[in-house]
């Protein structure tokens, strides 16, 4: 019985609504059978209240024809928004093919002042990142934070297994196999460059991390985006804007994996010349606290700082 009371109630409810929501409507056609009837009444009802009831329902009609105008245009409204919203998302977030990856690098390096990078062996670091990124601290006259984490070049076991992943990608384009030594030689380039920069600008604060973890993307935060890319060029990278989530996700993942990494002292590193010698490589590394293996001839020693200092860019060979 409670139920069958409840009924008519909200039928009522419902037909409230439906007449407020439609109320341009309903005062138009409440206001047509006005007219109607008055028509039908004839002399009975003076004349002057039969044309302010036809006023009445024209003002209705075009109160009708207004409001319907503002809904549409508040949809239309909210479709740009929604539009807007998306192209938002498209870009702060978006995959990098081919040239892209090195036009999305190139614009990250503008303006920033701080990089943070953690791959493998860190050639593109050596070859642009960190001369370009000096160069601009240097005509702007401001401080320059780098973060470099790679593998570390000590360990066999770690060297060995990135060149394995190395050679999972076929032969090089530059014609140099991946091996245990050159993923040795490669680190030790990465540890050499940023001695040689950092004692080239003195705004320059460089830390960096030796890792016995194999890294199989590479990441390479500025001010502005977080960029991951593969060791295989074919593959697709991905672009991340600052102030996504995913972005400060990769910043805090980062630090968790420079905490368990071996940290380099650079402060009281040997000085090193605009050409550096092999004695001042070797006294470098010891200085460092990770002395250079006795099999590392000093023509290897030579090839260490040929990659350091002029590093192919592996996105132009």
């Amino acid at each position: 019985m409670a139920g069958m009371r409840a009924e008519p109630g909200r039928r009522l409810e419902r037909a409230l609504a439906w007449a407020i929501r439609n109320s341009d409507g309903v005062v138009a056609f409440t206001g047509a059978v006005v007219v109607g009837v008055l028509d039908l009444l004839g002399d009975v009802v003076p004349e002057r209240v039969v044309s302010g009831a036809t006023l009445l329902v024209l003002a209705a009609l075009v109160y009708g024809t207004l409001a319907d105008r503002r809904r549409r245009a508040a949809d239309i409204q909210d479709a740009m928004a929604g539009t807007r919203r998306a192209l938002e998302d498209m870009t702060a977030i978006r995959e990098l093919a081919g040239s892209e990856v090195e036009q999305a690098l190139a614009r990250a390096r503008q303006n920033t002042d701080r990089w943070v990078f953690k791959g493998g062996t860190g050639t593109y670091l050596r070859a642009v990142t960190l001369p370009e990124c000096v160069r601009e601290a240097q005509h702007r006259r401001r401080a320059l934070t780098v973060k470099i984490d790679i593998v570390h070049p000590a360990d066999e076991r770690a060297c060995r297994a990135y060149a394995r992943f190395r050679q999972s990608f076929g032969r090089p384009s530059d014609g140099e196999p991946w091996t245990t030594g050159r993923t040795r030689k490669e680190s030790l380039a990465t540890v050499l460059a940023a001695c040689w920069y950092r004692q080239r600008l003195d705004t320059l604060e460089i830390d960096v991390h030796l890792s016995s973890v194999v890294p199989t993307l590479r990441y390479d935060l500025s001010a502005s985006c977080a960029i991951v890319t593969q060791d295989d060029p074919s593959r697709v990278s991905l672009y991340v804007e600052k102030g996504r989530p995913l972005y400060d996700y990769y910043v805090t993942d980062l630090h968790h994996y420079r905490e368990q990494a071996v940290k380099l002292d650079l402060r009281d590193a040997e000085p090193l010349g605009d050409e550096p010698t092999v004695d001042e490589v070797r006294r470098l590394f010891d200085r460092l606290g990770l002395p250079l293996p006795t099999d590392l001839t000093d023509r290897d020693v030579g090839d260490v700082v040929d990659k350091a200092l002029r590093a192919e860019n592996p996105y132009r060979r």
